[in-house]
């Protein structure tokens, strides 16, 4: 019987911890989440703010003049990629005028060179 009370005392000990230990978590963790809330918050506050003072146009909300700029950010990007691509492919069609006029094989394999004995 001795053994079964302790196996009882233990059984309670271990569910007044578990339980002393997740009142703890919840207490720290919804501290943690509001403030981060309120970090959050507060700078979407300011970032409105910042925007409508600063980056909207005439009768542009501030959620419009969001989107616009996105969607000029992207144009942007866009024209960047496909002038960076046609930059690469004249210099690819200069390299291989380069290779011609010296007779430079392309595939790599020097033994083909004519220039070599």
């Amino acid at each position: 019987m001795a053994k079964s009370k302790l196996a009882q005392m233990n059984q309670k000990i271990e569910k007044t911890v578990v339980e002393g230990y997740r009142e703890i978590e919840d207490t720290v963790v919804g501290g943690y989440k509001k403030i981060e809330d309120t970090v959050v918050g507060g700078f979407n506050k300011l970032s409105d703010k910042f925007v409508d003072q600063f980056l909207t146009r005439d009768g542009e909300t501030v959620e419009e003049a969001r989107q616009r700029m996105a969607d000029e950010q992207a144009a942007r990007e866009a024209a960047q990629k496909e002038a960076a691509e046609k930059r690469a492919a004249e210099q690819a069609e200069r390299l291989e005028k380069i290779r011609a006029q010296v007779n430079v094989p392309t595939h790599g394999d020097p033994s083909q060179d004519e220039r070599r004995p």
